[in-house]
């Protein structure tokens, strides 16, 4: 059977790198979006369109969609995975980060959807994965702002599910656990990077990957259209909280 065009938000390093890798080896033609280009063409993936793209800025989101689909067929696929995590206590983070990450975690994700879901609901088919985090479905310290657009993405996911599955058309929430991946380096205080390492190290070795996470994703894609895994957390087995 002919793969269908899956596309990857924040696909220049972590998840997003190992979920293109991931796909990629299975076949599928691919959009890459991201604000690093360089990084997205390093990986050289056949039948692959990367695009530099801010996923706050729709039109750009939306020319690039469009670009690829005039290539590769409609998108079956859209994982949104672009995401700031900038963790802060709430008392003295500068509100400017909290935008930031409104922006990017939650209109980012709805710029997405808006994109794709009106033809995937005129076709009666397609997909739409959202990754959130464990900050979305339980508190952490220090990740207030961080939690807020996490929860709000998981309750845009559940509320965009109630609407689009008599169109058949599936929306998936992932919700990983701690990972070792470069979003920790956004956060701007060193003593909350410093004592989320300590935490790491406290809870022992972090061997869960990001390959790991791709292949859960890509599992549960592939799954048939009739079978719906509506949300899961995945994390490390030794992270207890």
């Amino acid at each position: 059977m002919e793969k269908k065009l899956v596309v990857i938000t924040g696909a220049s390093s972590g998840f997003g790198e190992a979920l293109a890798i991931e796909f990629s080896k299975s076949g599928y033609p691919l959009l890459l979006l991201a604000r690093r280009l360089d990084q997205m063409q390093a990986l050289n993936l056949p039948n692959t369109l990367c695009k530099k793209v801010d996923v706050t800025d729709y039109e750009g989101f939306e020319k690039a969609v469009h670009e690829a689909e005039a290539i590769y067929g409609k998108a079956d696929l859209l994982i949104n995975n672009a995401g700031i995590m900038l963790l802060g206590d709430l008392a003295v983070q500068n509100p400017e980060e909290w935008k930031k990450m409104l922006d990017v975690n939650i209109l980012g994700v709805m710029n997405g959807m808006q994109i794709v879901m009106r033809d995937m609901k005129s076709r009666q088919c397609g997909t739409i994965i959202n990754v959130s985090s464990m900050a979305g479905v339980m508190p952490f310290g220090n990740h207030a702002a961080y939690c807020a657009s996490k929860y709000g993405v998981r309750g845009l996911t559940q509320t965009a599910r109630m609407e689009l599955s008599p169109y058949n058309v599936r929306v998936i929430v992932a919700e990983p656990g701690a990972v070792s991946t470069e979003l920790l380096g956004h956060t701007t205080s060193q003593t909350i990077k410093d004592d989320y390492h300590k935490w790491k190290e406290a809870v022992g070795a972090v061997d869960i990957t990001a390959e790991d996470v791709a292949k859960t994703i890509k599992f549960v894609y592939e799954l048939p259209q009739s079978v719906l895994i509506r949300e899961f957390v995945i994390s490390d087995t030794k992270q207890d909280a």
